[in-house]
């Protein structure tokens, strides 16, 4: 009598499983959240401590557009050199802030698809350093001349160290986040969350709430409101397209 065949499986280490598999509980998940803010937060904490090494240059990279400042308080120049140090080490601990944002919102990818992370995370801190820089080099010169324009024989401009500081990281930071949002959309498609039929129906919904977030995270006025709408506009597109065209989704 012929034995039955038994079932051949393959090896413990060539099977994929999920790095989460939905059996965590809500604490777990918290837990787990915890932990991996804390260690976002450590590598700003050591990105500053880097950054202070090199405080003056940066520090004169952000003022060259607008020359001359002044601080008008005892603690200004302090409290703003301050904000300058923890900014330029968040800059420097993206990667690892990234690494921890994708760890944790793509939990259930298998052993295989781990390498994704690979991708995700220099792509992010790219456009995030790539969204800065269109920002920096190519809007705020433009805002900077508008408001400069105002200048008259009775009415010179005198910008303070810290409001100037402000200006510049509310104009620029929120540009940073916007060119995530290709990324964020083929993420989102390759998870089976969004098809491009779902993007196009509701692009003209996109269109109006990019001027509303334009006005609600950008100084008040219209240039900033406008500078940051039309890209959050063309990388929707962009995104779109791709889903559409290359993902085929």
């Amino acid at each position: 009598m012929t034995e039955p065949t038994e079932k051949l499986n393959p090896p413990d280490e060539m099977q994929e499983e999920p790095l989460d598999d939905g059996s965590m509980s809500l604490t777990e998940h918290l837990t787990e959240l915890r932990a991996r803010i804390i260690k976002s937060l450590l590598s700003i904490v050591a990105g500053s401590c880097v950054s202070y090494f090199f405080l003056d240059e940066i520090t004169k990279f952000l003022t060259a557009p607008v020359g001359k400042l002044y601080f008008m308080q005892p603690g200004e120049a302090f409290f703003a050199y301050l904000k300058i140090d923890i900014v330029a080490g968040f800059l420097i601990a993206l990667p690892v802030i990234f690494f921890h944002v994708w760890q944790f919102l793509l939990p259930a990818l298998t052993k295989s698809e781990r390498s994704v992370l690979g991708i995700l995370v220099p792509a992010s801190v790219i456009l995030f350093f790539a969204g800065l820089a269109f920002a920096f080099f190519l809007i705020l010169p433009i805002a900077l001349k508008f408001f400069m324009g105002f200048n008259t024989p009775e009415l010179e401009s005198l910008f303070s160290f810290q409001k100037y500081l402000d200006f510049v990281l509310t104009f620029m930071l929120p540009f940073g986040f916007v060119f995530e949002l290709p990324l964020v959309v083929i993420v989102l498609a390759q998870l089976g969350m969004l098809t491009s039929d779902f993007l196009g129906k509701y692009r003209h919904i996109i269109f109006f709430a990019s001027f509303v977030i334009g006005a609600l995270i950008t100084p008040p006025d219209v240039i900033s409101q406008i500078s940051l709408a039309v890209p959050i506009i063309l990388l929707y597109e962009v995104g779109y397209r791709i889903v559409k065209h290359v993902l085929q989704k």
